[in-house]
């Protein structure tokens, strides 16, 4: 069954009661959650019940090798991860043939976080995991927990490939959350093509984190990149370091002289308490919507240049702010920490106690922290940039008011189509369902390392064959000619000495991991996957670990090494490459206006070029370097149109330029596709041009990332009308003149942003939609 309830509604304690019944009976349970935080944010809350027949033990990558032995022959309420049952526990499930023999229930927590190629991934872990269990005649129930599931059974049934019930009431009670759409405002810095710049998301959430913090509000702010998130917290630091200068004795720390943060005079408003003096939060630099909890109905105040309070639409936000009970301001900024993966696990354990104890009242994190784990007692969260899908967008809202308060949740607009488009379309958002979740179990490259793992673990029978899905028959067929598996009279079995568990990169795209060294004293830092590697530690980028700042000297492909030395630079670095892409197969068309709209297997090839260099607060483009590294070729599924010549010859009897109005519309489809399908824009790519090879016309494609296609560019074909006039607002919306990154513009466009036509995009969108000029 699947559990999908709203945040801090009661699902662990739907699945904890049964499940620690199972294990007073003599059975066994077996936790899998998408991340570590979330196992030892469980395993706390287990221990804290103090049930002496309750032998619970996380069994992932943070546990000792001498306590892994324990585990596996003592505990029966065991916490993993995909990651950890992939590759440990069931290649040895003969030593697990204790737990699975008296496996009762199985529990997929925070399964939403299960989608795209990831999501497939799991999906065929856990028919791997119901074979082990097969073989030691045991059927566990499977519960699966999700906050933000849409059509949470079919959703279920796809993961798990059984059937499913599912509860859906939720009758818990809730404080209610002030949702804040903030756009970050256009400075007077330009980019390319002359294109306005809007201050940077991260910067505004670093003053917006230092601010609150200083009002004594906890705040958790989501940040979409391990960079980001020490970014984040490392310049809220330094304004808070400077308050502290600035307010420090000789002058007395009283109320009177207490400042707004910011720097800006505070307005003193009447407290309710008198021993409880209010200073102003500063006002936004742009205009904002406030609107109510999800699902309700929402305002848009174009006028406005203050944040309004619910119930006060005309006054200021205010902040209660106690008096420091210690006049020494010095530990100020220690107030606030980053947060991500990467951290050794104690490290970990310690921010998360510090913010539930209130040590530290901001937190600059990743999405480590979305899921689930109990950090009661928040009073605000800050997301910066759209967080891929309206299901990421509630659960993080939903960490504040944990304990039925009231709570406040501010979504801060990168400069990008998507964020644009949502900051002036809040409808969007509001009174919407969550996305569905995308995956694709049956994806052969997906598939076919899942298959020789599973043939390793027990080889393969017929009987296995409707486990793993309908295309297993082929896909063995081509394993078998590739030498990977052998086929014999009893199934198929693994003869090779590696490790059949090495061919699948749940979490990567494949390849070996390039590791990240420090050249001066031959430290590893840490790795990246092959993928990645170009475009993330590429000679020149900028590479961030643990707070310390490198620069990559050099990345060797064919040693698998990058060399980073240390370096405090005031920039950013962003990858730019160059596509082409042709079509192997249309599996579905249909007319689409005058044009027609197809979906197919096409293949990408891929070459970084150059990377830009952004100054770090501003956004100013520093200069454009060139790279030299190889090509990419990339076997995946894409959804195109196509607009005959009869379509477009007025447009180009009119002065438009065809080819950047394609370039236009690709960049804006691409941004936009998050909205209608589980992905970031940074899983897809697109290639448009005014004539293509294979199609004799004008073609924009947008393909999934992906080896063999993720389900997103088919979610694109389901949802093309919607998914293209969102992309047509989006752009018709932006306030800028001739385009820029708020609507057109692509940080990772190889031909520098050119050509682009931003009117031309309008007029050719209105063709295809059939819609006037």
């Amino acid at each position: 069954m699947i559990i999908s309830t709203g945040t801090a509604s009661g699902k662990s304690l739907a699945y904890l009661t049964p499940a620690i019944a199972s294990c007073l009976g003599g059975g066994t349970v077996l936790y899998l959650t998408p991340t570590k935080a979330l196992a030892a944010d469980q395993l706390r809350g287990l221990r804290e019940l103090r049930i002496t027949q309750l032998r619970a033990a996380c069994f992932d990558g943070d546990t000792p090798f001498e306590e892994r032995t324990w585990v596996r022959q003592h505990a029966n309420y065991v916490l993993t991860n995909p990651d950890m049952l992939h590759r440990s526990i069931l290649p040895r499930h003969a030593q697990w043939s204790s737990f699975f023999r008296r496996l009762r229930m199985v529990v997929v927590d925070e399964c939403h976080g299960y989608r795209g190629v990831f999501g497939s991934h799991v999906a065929q872990i856990l028919r791997r995991l119901r074979r082990a269990c097969a073989r030691y005649n045991s059927r566990p129930t499977f519960v699966l927990a999700s906050a933000t599931a849409s059509e949470p059974g079919v959703f279920a049934t796809r993961l798990t490939g059984l059937e499913m019930d599912e509860v859906t009431v939720d009758a818990s009670p809730k404080g209610s959350t002030t949702i804040a759409l903030w756009e970050p405002p256009l400075t007077e810095l330009r980019g390319e093509g002359g294109a306005p710049v809007r201050r940077t998301a991260t910067a505004e959430a670093a003053d917006l984190l230092a601010d609150l913090v200083l009002a004594d509000v906890r705040t958790l702010a989501f940040v979409r990149s391990r960079r980001g998130a020490e970014t984040v917290a490392l310049s809220a630091r330094a304004k808070l370091a400077d308050v502290a200068f600035s307010i420090s004795p000789p002058f007395p720390v009283t109320p009177s002289t207490f400042p707004a943060p910011s720097g800006s005079p505070a307005t003193p408003t009447a407290p309710s308490n008198p021993s409880q003096p209010r200073i102003d939060a500063p006002p936004p630099p742009a205009p904002m919507t406030l609107s109510g909890p999800p699902g309700t109905p929402s305002e848009h105040h174009p006028e406005t240049t203050e944040p309004t309070a619910p119930g006060s639409p005309h006054g200021p936000l205010t902040w209660a702010l106690p008096e420091p009970p210690d006049p020494d301001l010095a530990e100020l900024p220690n107030k606030i920490a980053a947060y991500r993966a990467g951290y050794l696990a104690e490290d970990r354990r310690l921010l998360e106690k510090a913010l539930r104890a209130g040590t530290i009242m901001g937190l600059a994190t990743t999405n480590a922290l979305e899921l689930g784990v109990d950090v009661s007692g928040l009073d605000a969260v800050l997301i910066t940039g759209w967080p891929g899908t309206r299901a990421s967008l509630w659960q993080q809202a939903g960490r504040a008011g944990r304990d039925g308060q009231d709570a406040l949740a501010v979504l801060i607009a990168r400069d990008d189509p998507l964020d644009t488009y949502l900051v002036h379309h809040p409808d969007a958002l509001f009174g919407q369902p969550v996305e569905a979740i995308v995956l694709d179990p049956g994806n052969p490259y997906v598939l076919g390392p899942h298959l020789c793992a599973a043939a390793a673990e027990i080889p393969l029978t017929e009987d296995d064959l409707p486990i793993f899905g309908p295309t297993t028959s082929n896909v063995l067929a081509d394993l078998v000619e590739q030498g990977l598996l052998r086929r014999r009279p009893a199934g198929w079995f693994w003869t090779r000495r590696e490790r059949a568990t090495d061919l699948a990169d749940i979490r990567g795209g494949g390849g070996s991991p390039i590791q990240v060294v420090e050249a001066s004293t031959g430290r590893l830092l840490g790795s990246v996957d092959e993928p990645s590697a170009h475009t993330t530690v590429h000679t020149g980028a900028v590479y961030l670990h643990q707070g310390e700042t490198f620069l990559v000297e050099l990345l060797d492909l064919d040693a698998g090494v990058a060399l980073v030395t240390s370096a405090n630079p005031d920039y950013s670095t962003f990858a730019r490459d160059v596509t082409d892409i042709s079509i192997l197969s249309t599996e579905r068309s249909q007319s689409l206006g005058p044009g027609t709209l197809h979906f197919g297997e096409v293949e990408v090839t891929r070459q970084v070029v150059s990377y830009l260099k952004r100054r770090l607060q501003s956004g100013e483009m520093l200069g454009d370097e060139p790279l030299e590294l190889p090509p990419r070729t990339l076997r995946t599924r894409a959804v195109w149109w196509t607009l005959p010549a009869s379509a477009v010859a007025p447009l180009a009897e009119a002065g438009i330029d065809l080819g950047g109005a394609a370039h236009a519309a690709e960049h804006a489809s691409i941004g936009l596709l998050p909205l209608f399908a589980t992905c970031d824009r940074w899983d897809i790519g697109g290639v448009s041009t005014e004539l293509h090879a294979d199609t004799g016309l004008l073609t924009v494609f947008v393909y999934d990332g992906h080896e063999g296609g993720a389900g997103f560019a088919e979610r694109g074909y389901a949802r093309a009308i919607d998914w293209l006039t969102a992309t047509r607002e989006a752009i018709t919306s932006c306030e800028c003149e001739r385009g820029c990154p708020s609507c057109i513009q692509s940080p990772k466009c190889g031909n520098g942003n050119e050509p682009l036509d931003k009117r031309g995009a309008i007029r050719l969108l209105n063709t295809l939609l059939l819609e006037s000029p």
